[in-house]
């Protein structure tokens, strides 16, 4: 059952084309108006305790010109990996304060998710430099400075709490100069 509707009555809506199936366990219904952050949604659907994070954060933010062709998100250390067919997920672990500093509730296509700051993202990125790279985590800095989607006190205070001080403190101090 999916939302409390016995899959007996999901085929049957499946066959008069009422909904659509996106893999495992997810449907949509077929009159649904998809977005651009639609996988995004449908990553959320599936994985509700994923924080979406790092590249696909610096898309929905609208920060950069990094294209990640996969969904990027960030599970609770000891949680298991999640697959999903449709979609191909680029998984990072957070624990302690990085699970809940710099992370609010939004909604995409209705579906409920969690996603960092752009504050957050940014410090992430130099956090995880070797796997999103140097020059995608510079970008990021100087543009949410530029267009003042986070302050340097804000990328300060995010970087404390995810003890990455050290990472960001030389870019930021020279950028606010």
């Amino acid at each position: 059952m999916a939302a409390g509707i016995p899959y007996v009555h999901l085929r049957r809506m499946e066959n008069a084309r009422l909904v659509e199936r996106e893999g495992w366990g997810l449907y949509w219904r077929a009159d649904a108006e998809i977005t651009e952050h639609h996988t995004v949604a449908a990553v959320c659907a599936r994985v509700p305790n994923a924080i979406v994070c790092l590249l696909t954060a610096l898309v929905v933010h609208d920060i950069g010109t990094q294209v990640p062709w996969e969904t990027w998100i960030a599970i609770p250390h000891g949680d298991r990996s999640p697959s999903m067919d449709s979609v191909n997920l680029e998984v990072t672990r957070f624990s302690g304060a990085s699970l809940r500093y710099g992370v609010v509730e939004t909604k995409f296509e209705g579906v409920p998710a969690r996603i960092t700051t752009p504050a957050r993202t940014v410090v992430d990125c130099f956090r995880f430099r070797s796997r999103v790279g140097l020059d995608a985590a510079t970008e990021a800095l100087d543009e949410v400075l530029l267009e003042r989607k986070a302050t340097p006190d804000e990328i300060w205070r995010a970087a404390e709490a995810c003890r990455a001080r050290y990472l960001v403190e030389p870019l930021l101090y020279a950028r606010a100069r």
